[in-house]
C-alpha cells in the first residue's frame, strides 16, 4: 500500500512562501473546484451503508472497500470505536437517511493500542480540566471489534440492527479479516 509520503516529497512548512498545510489545502481545493461538476447525487448512500473506521491516515477506506462517491457514509474517530457521537450519526444515517448496514472496521497498529486511560489524567494535569470524553484504548483490536459490534446491535435508536459486520484491516496488506462476534 503506497502513502502519501511515499508518492510525493515532504512539503516543509518551515519554507517561507509555503503557508501553512491548510493554505495548501485550501489552494488544492480550489484547483479541484475549478473541476468540479455537480454529480447531482442525493445525500442517501447508493449502497445504504455506513462505515465506522479508524481516522488512521494509512486507510484509504473507499479504495480498500471498492467504493465510489455517494456510496456510504463514513464515520471516522480514533480507533473507529462505537462511540455515543458514533450512535448519533449511525442514527441519523439511519432513520434519516435510509442506511440498513453498519461496517465497523479497526486495523493492526491503532495508536489507541499503546496509550490508556491515563491520557485523561495527564491531559487534566496539564491543562487544568478533565475530558468529557473517555479514551476508549484497547488491547485487544478483536475484542474492540467486538464490544463496537454489541454497541450498535444494542442501541436502542438504530431499527436496523441485523446487518452489523466487524473486521480488522491489516495495515501492510491491506486484507480485512472478520471478527466473529461471538469468539
Amino acid at each position: 500500500m503506497s502513502t502519501s509520503a511515499s508518492r510525493r516529497p515532504a512539503q516543509s512548512a518551515d519554507r517561507p512562501g509555503d503557508g501553512t498545510v491548510t493554505d495548501r489545502l485550501v489552494a488544492a481545493n480550489r484547483a479541484y473546484a475549478a473541476g468540479f461538476a455537480d454529480p447531482g447525487m442525493d445525500a442517501r448512500p447508493v449502497q445504504r451503508v455506513a462505515v465506522v473506521a479508524c481516522m488512521d491516515a494509512r486507510i484509504d477506506l473507499h479504495a480498500a472497500l471498492g467504493l465510489q462517491l455517494g456510496d456510504c457514509h463514513t464515520v471516522r474517530n480514533a480507533g473507529g470505536v462505537v462511540t455515543d457521537d458514533t450512535i448519533r450519526s449511525l442514527t441519523i444515517s439511519q432513520r434519516a437517511l435510509g442506511t440498513r448496514s453498519v461496517i465497523l472496521i479497526h486495523h493492526t497498529g491503532c495508536g489507541l493500542q499503546s496509550i490508556t486511560e491515563e491520557f485523561r489524567h495527564e491531559l487534566e494535569m496539564e491543562v487544568g480540566q478533565r475530558p468529557a470524553w473517555a479514551v476508549e484504548a484497547f488491547r485487544d483490536v478483536d475484542q474492540d471489534v467486538r464490544q463496537s459490534m454489541q454497541r450498535v446491535r444494542t442501541s436502542p435508536f438504530l431499527p436496523h440492527t441485523d446487518d452489523v459486520r466487524g473486521f480488522v484491516f491489516d495495515v501492510t496488506t491491506g486484507l480485512l479479516r472478520e471478527i466473529d462476534p461471538r469468539s
